[in-house]
Parts: C-alpha cells; sequence; structure tokens
C-alpha cells in the first residue's frame, strides 16, 4: 500500500484526486489547516477513509511533522490561495501561501522524505498575456495578477528542487477546470449557481464581467488523474494538461441558461466591477506531451460539465428551499 499526502484535500481537486487514491488502494492523509468552522463538504462522504493532519503552508515546521507522520511515497500540493480576484486586494496572503508555500512543502519532503514523488499544481494563469497560442510547456511566463505571479514562483522552485536536490518533483500546468464542487465565487460556479436560482425564482439577474474572455475549460475530475499519472512517470518533468478547445464565458452562460430553457441575455447585467485590473484575454493549451508521454486524455465535454454544474446546483438550491419550510422548534 502506498501512502499520499494531500494539501489542499478539502478542496475541489483535493476532493477528487482523493477519492482516485483510496479508490487505488492508497493510505491517504489529508492536510488540514486550523479554522473555527472547518468545511468537509466535499469530501464528507470519505471524510472516515482520510487520515487527518494539522498543518499549513506558512509553518515549515507543521509540515515537517506531517511529512514524518505520514511517510509519504507521493506528496500532491493542491493547497494555495487559488481565487485570482482575491490576489489583488490580498498580494501578500497570496505570495506568502501560494508562492513561499510551495518552498515551504518542498523543503519539508526533501528534510524528512528526499525520495517521496511530489506534485505541484501549476497554472495555466501564469501565461497571462499569453505570447503565443497555444500555450505548452515552454511558452514564456508573463502572469497578469498576484495570483499568477505567485504560481509561477511555485512552478520555477519546484523545477530548482528538482535540478538541485534531484527531487522527483514534478508540476502540471493546469487550465480552467470545473465541476460541481468547484467554489461558487468562480466564474463557472457563479454562472451555474445563478441559473439554478434564476430557475427557481430566487434570483434576478447574474452581474458579469468581460464575457469574451477565451478560456481552455476541463473538468476536474478528468484533471487530478493526470496528477496521479505524472508521479507514476520513472522521471520528473512538468506537463501542460488542458482540453485544446477554446469557449468563451459568453458561450459558457448560452450553455448553462439554455441547459433549463432560459436565454441569459434576459438575464445578464454588465457590471465594471468584476473587470479585472489587468485582464487575460486568452488561454488554450496544447496537451500533446501529456497524451503522449502520460497516455492522458479528456473524457468529459465541456458542454456536459456545464450541464452536471446545472443539474447539481439545482438540486442543492431544491433542498435549501425544502429546508427552509421546516419550522424551527
Amino acid at each position: 500500500m502506498k501512502n499520499a499526502l494531500i494539501t489542499g484535500i478539502t478542496g475541489q481537486d483535493g476532493s477528487y484526486l482523493a477519492e482516485l487514491l483510496l479508490q487505488k488502494g492508497y493510505k491517504v492523509y489529508g492536510l488540514r489547516r486550523r479554522t473555527s468552522t472547518p468545511n468537509y463538504e466535499n469530501v464528507e462522504h470519505i471524510r472516515k477513509e482520510i487520515e487527518w493532519i494539522s498543518g499549513d503552508l506558512t509553518d515549515l515546521a507543521s509540515l515537517i511533522q506531517a511529512v514524518q507522520i505520514s511517510m509519504p511515497d507521493e506528496v500532491y500540493n493542491l493547497a494555495a490561495q487559488s481565487f485570482v480576484e482575491t490576489s489583488w486586494p490580498q498580494p501578500l496572503l497570496t505570495g506568502q501561501i501560494t508562492a513561499l508555500g510551495v518552498t515551504n512543502m518542498l523543503e519539508a519532503v526533501r528534510m524528512a522524505r528526499p525520495y517521496a514523488k511530489f506534485y505541484q499544481a501549476s497554472s495555466s494563469e501564469m501565461f497571462g498575456k499569453v505570447v503565443e497560442t497555444p500555450q505548452t510547456e515552454v511558452t514564456p511566463f508573463y502572469p497578469r495578477s498576484p495570483y499568477g505571479v505567485s504560481k509561477a514562483y511555485g512552478h520555477w522552485i519546484t523545477v530548482n528542487y528538482r535540478e538541485s536536490f534531484d527531487m522527483f518533483a514534478s508540476s502540471g500546468i493546469l487550465f480552467n477546470h470545473e465541476s460541481p464542487r468547484r467554489g461558487v465565487e468562480f466564474v463557472s460556479r457563479k454562472v451555474t449557481d445563478a441559473v439554478a436560482r434564476i430557475k427557481l425564482g430566487m434570483q434576478n439577474e447574474l452581474r458579469m464581467g468581460n464575457l469574451d474572455a477565451k478560456r481552455d475549460w476541463g473538468y476536474a475530475g478528468d484533471f487530478v488523474k493526470a496528477m496521479w499519472l505524472m508521479l507514476q512517470q520513472d522521471t520528473p518533468d512538468d506537463f501542460v494538461i488542458s482540453t485544446g478547445e477554446l469557449h468563451t464565458v459568453r458561450e459558457l452562460l448560452d450553455v448553462a441558461f439554455s441547459y433549463v430553457d432560459l436565454n441569459y441575455m434576459d438575464y445578464v447585467v454588465m457590471d465594471p466591477k468584476f473587470i479585472r485590473p489587468a485582464e487575460v484575454d486568452l488561454l488554450l493549451g496544447d496537451c500533446t506531451k501529456a497524451k503522449l508521454t502520460l497516455g492522458w486524455k479528456q473524457e468529459v465535454s465541456f458542454t456536459k460539465m456545464i450541464q452536471m454544474m446545472v443539474e447539481a446546483d439545482i438540486k442543492r438550491v431544491e433542498w435549501e428551499l425544502r429546508t427552509k419550510l421546516i419550522p424551527v422548534i
């Protein structure tokens, strides 16, 4: 049996990855940051199957202890301040967690379990103001947000530890990936949650920013399989994980609203406050290397993914409506 340590395990990617590893017979350890109200929603169904360890990416001592307790064969560093919009008002926090937190995690592995295989969650936001399309593993980075800058640091420090200390450290440069477990602050869930609420009469409009921004959107459940495949290789490397398909926010709106027989133009209102200070207009990945080397492929289409998210949000909002009808005794 292999041991795996996952940071960010309660997030979208961490929960799907934990499911995958448990199915494969791993003993899964999850790093849990101390909060007043822990949120286990994404992992509640497997919560008892996970070994929980307290720790924080900003506290090296706690990470060393986590590695010593779990003795992992594989470490998946998924934790981050991952909401791009928040990175402008909170750039220092974003840097401490999303950039320096990677160094802390690498250092903990180097000191306590140097032969463990390490995965770093890099991001297409590192490409930012793209210098070529599509983007590959060798496309230069031009990040356009504190989040993108922090992810670029995390990516390069992973490469540096690989080359300096001969660690098995790989990075997945993941393009946008969504699911019903995505946080509602992200544009995909913001849209599908609003569609559910509008359809059920709980909301009248949806305020949005740039509808012409273009993204390469995939399904998170597919993408975590690529993470695992990267750590099954004989040598570490970096891989772009994407669908190679381009869609606008406008298309996302159309698919989501059309699924419940509504026209998005009747409900969407443009709001300048949702325009980024430095916009990223187009991100499109070339995942040829991942397909050829890892044997990875996309399984869930863009349309199916959005429809899946709308269905899940409708069920959740219906549940909210039902529970409000129960009298408080």
